[in-house]
């Protein structure tokens, strides 16, 4: 199998972001946010224009993707969370003209002061490899570049995936609500990974996560 790489992800790979983002999403909340007069390929084509735009949260430019060879089999999204308002237009824009519906009443999902991880995505076929964990690392490592700590939500019904988040430095921070979801807020707020990081936690983040 080839070498896994981290790079800064590039405009001719947003087709593929855009199915990992929705794998990240998983369908039926894709298919709430089309609208039932619309497909999962409408969504699809939609969120890739997103990819492909500057101002978008989706943004190629916001984006770490890890390579097999040349094909892309993970992403993680992040940005400031101070830009989320000004970042989320651009989906409310496309949502707006593509589907005819107004999601502007959406509460906002970050905030300034961290970097916030948006969308942390691995394909089914190269998951329990490790690779979710280099992407969640190399995220930490931006993080620290830019002194913020880092964030994101995990959903209240999945205990199993906070728990392996906390195991790689993570902790409660508040409740928090994206879509309809019920959420849960974590932040990671060290430089690198945590003193008592253990390696039978970073096991299960690989097996878990990818």
């Amino acid at each position: 199998m080839d070498k896994i790489r981290i790079e800064n992800a590039a405009l001719h790979q947003a087709s593929t972001i855009a199915s990992l983002v929705m794998l990240a999403m998983n369908h039926d909340c894709c298919q709430y946010f089309a609208g039932p007069h619309h497909t999962l390929d409408d969504f699809h084509q939609m969120l890739i224009r997103l990819v492909k735009r500057r101002d978008s949260q989706y943004s190629y430019q916001n984006t770490l993707v890890a390579l097999a060879g040349e094909d892309v089999i993970g992403c993680c999204v992040s940005y400031d969370g101070s830009r989320l308002r000004d970042l989320r237009r651009a989906f409310l824009e496309e949502t707006r003209d593509s589907f005819g519906l107004d999601y502007s009443h959406m509460a906002d999902e970050t905030q300034a002061g961290e970097l916030y991880i948006d969308t942390l995505a691995v394909s089914v076929g190269y998951r329990g490899q490790g690779i979710a964990t280099s992407l969640l690392q190399a995220t930490c490592e931006k993080a620290a570049a830019l002194h913020l700590p880092v964030g994101l939500l995990v959903d209240k019904g999945n205990p199993k995936a906070e728990r392996l988040y906390k195991s790689f430095g993570f902790r409660y921070v508040n409740d928090a609500v994206w879509g309809t979801h019920p959420m849960r807020h974590l932040q990671r707020c060290d430089d690198g990974l945590p003193v008592n990081y253990k390696d039978n936690h970073k096991n299960n983040l690989t097996n878990e996560l990818g």
